[in-house]
């Protein structure tokens, strides 16, 4: 069997990349080793042996959850979205933010409401079966709308609102029974 070695220098004695680069003393990296060949097949390796501390004042540096301490903005702003563009299709507003903001609403108030009644799914689930619902709820509220010779945009997303509201209204009362009847079994 042909053993093959690297003409370059840059694997160490375990095959591993930049292993065979040495460091200083104390741990940092010094400045750039070249190894191998000088000329066009020369390679530059810089490698930096400092250990990612994360200091106490800075939190989510350490693997904590910065996505989780911008969530309540990022559903402030998609409620504010939502409801600028439920504003807008309901004064008849002419705007160029009108068509993606109102179709943002239909999409997100049917789902949220959706997705407030489905609390016993896991994230993922929860959001595709959400997700399904804010269209099936749009779906059936133009179908409606549509075989009763009604339709409106201003109808559409006011019938939507409503259907929205009536699905987070009855979740929370299904929650709210279900912590009476546990307060009461204890």
């Amino acid at each position: 069997m042909q053993s093959f070695t690297d003409p370059t220098g840059l694997t160490g004695p375990s095959g591993t990349p930049g292993s065979s680069v040495p460091s200083s003393p104390s741990g940092t990296s010094g400045p750039p080793v070249s190894t191998g060949a000088s000329g066009p097949a020369a390679a530059v390796v810089v490698v930096e042996h400092t250990e990612a501390r994360a200091a106490p004042d800075r939190p989510g540096a350490a693997g904590g959850a910065p996505a989780a301490d911008s969530l309540p903005v990022v559903a402030g702003a998609a409620t504010a979205i939502a409801g600028v563009g439920a504003v807008l299709a309901l004064a008849d507003i002419g705007s160029p933010l009108r068509a993606p903001f109102t179709l943002f609403f239909l999409l997100v108030a049917p789902a949220c409401a959706v997705g407030a009644a489905l609390r016993g799914l896991d994230p993922l689930s929860r959001s595709v079966v959400a997700a399904g619902g804010a269209v099936a709820v749009d779906m059936l509220v133009a179908q409606a709308m549509l075989a009763l010779h009604t339709w409106t945009v201003r109808g559409g997303v006011a019938a939507v609102a409503a259907v929205s509201l009536l699905l987070f209204l009855l979740a929370h009362v299904r929650r709210h029974r279900c912590r009476t009847a546990k307060n009461r079994a204890s």
